[in-house]
């Protein structure tokens, strides 16, 4: 049921149009000044107000501006006896929905009322999306209670209260992007655009034209203007996701950019503006990439300004037990599984893997191991082969200290490096590749 304030200090008039309004079936609340009108709007959820502009108490244009501070979602049409333009122009401007005649325009409150309800329900849909999104990339809601991960969420709270450059670096699948959202959303910036682009996923021309746009005729292909991503995040976030992998060629324009927010589209001569707060992310250790100038070393020093490095899953064993039970609340209610328990040896097994994949990975097992569980418990048997079948001897019980555990960590960290070519990994670690086969096997590395 819609709620319709009247608010008129004619009674007669004040009923006839609350019998007029209730015949279309909504629910009328009526007073008849505007002290009496602001606690009926206090006391209940008013979707419209229709009120009279002159009244014992005040003016109802002046009214209206209260009203929109303190219910930012309610619309108000304003009746008056005689049309004044300059009234008319002020409601407008003060954010009246509509500003009528008494008489002359009875005809048109009816639906004036039905399409100021659709404005009202449009946008409590939207504030109900973005109250969703925030809950869902706040920092809240990441999981975890390792010492480690407290330590990053404190640095990412402190950073996100500024406008400063963000990098965020760790191996891929520690969940780079769910930071970048949560600074994003805890920022000056939430209410504004989050706009994200992986630069490993486009060739340097595509990418290119996704960041900066292009004018129609710039190239075969471009059919029509485009607008792009630093555009797009004008007074919000630009998340560059695998910044290691921009070419060097657009590295030197990002960094004109973020120097004097100002850009060229593609085959345009104009600059245009875009303010934004830039967050990036690699998995590379840009340091090491800029001194073998595989990346821009001033690009480099814009970028680090404030370094968020998130430690891989096997450093902080702690949020494994917290992370598998909420993926397996969120799998089971996926597929209208009943909550399955787990299994302690379950969760030994995972606790004890070394985790390459890091969230991404245990993710995508908790997911499968739901599908493939026939009782009410997720046992060993539904995990991965390799997992059910690794020793305590090959992860767990090896100490950080020992050199083994040394360099089965190095191994791991060039074959991230080289996105698992196993070629390219004994290449850098300058040993056969049968020497690198035997010791990914030795040490349970997939």
């Amino acid at each position: 049921m819609k709620n319709i304030l009247i608010i008129d200090d004619e009674e007669k008039l004040r009923g006839l149009l609350g019998r007029i309004v209730k015949s279309e079936g909504f629910e009328v609340i009526e007073a008849p000044d505007l002290k009496s009108g602001f606690k009926k709007l206090e006391q209940n959820d008013i979707d419209v107000v229709l009120c009279d502009v002159k009244l014992p108490d005040g003016n109802g244009v002046d009214f209206l501006q209260k009203i929109k501070a303190n219910f930012p979602l309610t619309e108000v049409i304003l009746l008056t006896a005689y049309g004044n333009i300059s009234d008319g122009v002020q409601a407008m401007k003060n954010g009246a929905f509509d500003y009528i005649v008494k008489g002359d325009d009875n005809d048109k409150i009816i639906p004036l009322l039905y399409k100021a309800i659709e404005k009202v329900h449009l946008q409590k849909k939207v504030k109900q999306l973005e109250k969703r999104i925030s809950d869902t990339y706040s920092f809240d809601t990441i999981i975890g209670k390792s010492k480690a991960l407290e330590q990053v969420i404190d640095l990412a709270k402190k950073v996100a209260k500024t406008n400063s450059t963000v990098l965020l670096t760790g191996e891929t699948g520690t969940g780079k992007e769910v930071f970048a959202q949560a600074i994003h959303e805890n920022s000056s910036h939430a209410n504004k655009s989050f706009v994200a682009l992986n630069c490993s996923t486009f060739s340097k021309e595509i990418l290119e034209s996704e960041l900066f746009g292009h004018k129609q005729g710039a190239f075969t292909g471009a059919t029509k203007d485009k607008k792009g991503f630093i555009e797009e995040a004008n007074d919000g976030t630009l998340f560059l996701d695998e910044i290691g992998e921009m070419p060097l060629e657009l590295q030197a324009k990002l960094l004109r950019v973020l120097e004097t927010n100002q850009f060229i589209p593609i085959g345009d001569t104009t600059p245009k503006k875009s303010n934004f707060r830039l967050i990036a992310a690699t998995n590379r250790n840009l340091k090491e990439e800029s001194e073998a100038h595989r990346f821009r070393s001033d690009l480099y020093f814009r970028l680090n300004i404030f370094e968020i490095n998130i430690p891989p899953l096997r450093e902080r064993v702690k949020d494994i037990a917290p992370l598998v039970h909420f993926f397996v609340d969120k799998f089971s209610s996926a597929i209208n599984k009943k909550t399955l328990q787990v299994d302690d040896n379950f969760l030994h097994k995972l606790e004890v893997y070394h985790w390459p994949g890091n969230v991404r990975e245990l993710k995508n097992v908790i997911e499968r191991a739901v599908i493939l569980a026939n009782d009410d418990i997720l046992t060993v048997d539904v995990l991965p082969y390799e997992m059910q079948h690794q020793s305590d001897h090959s992860t767990k019980s090896m100490s950080a200290f020992s050199m083994n555990s040394v360099e089965k960590l190095h191994i791991q960290k060039v074959l991230n490096h080289t996105k698992g070519n196993k070629a390219e990994t004994a290449r850098l670690l300058e040993i056969g590749i049968a020497t690198l086969y035997r010791k990914l096997d030795e040490y349970n590395i997939q």
